[in-house]
């Protein structure tokens, strides 16, 4: 099977010793640049590697779905968790193989950031906007979760809904300005973290390497704190 490997998020102290190996004795990688960049001191000489982009991602698949089909050892990699922020790309390389492929799964950022930002899981719902289509949904999503009383960690669509579009959307859709926002850059790089209001949130740019945690306005009911 072709496999597909979840880097994390892009240190490569928080890959798993699967992921690595196998990207040590693949004969083809295949991934985003930017991906392929960060796993290359790994990968071995003579083997073929396969950048790709948003626009030539398809035909680049195809071309690493045909030197499966011949019998190399092939491994897609994945920035994050491929089941998180990479489901569209699994999907795409699919569609490529004809079939279901192997999956390891990463660390995400959305992991890191609620260590960092001490959050739960349990209270938290994750959302990623890194995906092509409609997301009204998902805002909608968005807007609910935190009417419920929810945390909310957030990757941002890096074109068009980033921190400041959520943050505007929010407060258009009557959340309160003083709503705790962090916004967290380059996890496990060169970190950088911000805290602030929604309002200011909505006045600040951030680079494409952001997630997003909305903090809830909502206290935990009686004798839930610290349950983890």
């Amino acid at each position: 099977m072709i496999v597909c490997v979840g880097i994390g998020p892009g240190n490569l102290e928080y890959l798993t010793r699967r992921g690595e190996a196998l990207i040590r004795e693949a004969e083809v990688v295949a991934g985003f640049g930017t991906v392929v960049d960060l796993v290359r001191p790994l990968i071995a000489a003579g083997t073929t590697v396969i950048p790709m982009d948003y626009r030539d991602q398809s035909a680049r698949l195809e071309e690493m779905a045909a030197l499966h089909r011949q019998g190399r050892r092939c491994v897609v990699v994945f920035m994050g968790d491929i089941h998180f922020s990479g489901f569209q790309l699994l999907e795409r390389v699919e569609r490529a193989a004809g079939g279901a492929v192997e999956t390891v799964p990463g660390i995400s950022s959305a992991q890191v950031l609620a260590s960092r930002a001490r959050v739960c899981f349990d209270e938290t719902t994750l959302l990623t906007f890194h995906r092509r289509g409609d997301i009204e949904p998902f805002k909608a999503h968005l807007l609910g979760a935190l009417e419920g009383g929810r945390n909310v960690i957030a990757i941002p669509r890096p074109w068009d809904f980033m921190p400041r579009d959520m943050a505007a959307y929010l407060l258009a859709a009557g959340r309160p300005a003083h709503q705790t926002v962090e916004v967290w850059e380059n996890l496990t790089g060169s970190e950088a973290g911000w805290s602030g209001s929604l309002s200011a949130c909505a006045e600040r740019d951030f680079s494409d390497l952001s997630i997003v945690l909305f903090r809830s306005l909502t206290p935990l009911p009686s004798g839930l704190e610290g349950a983890l």
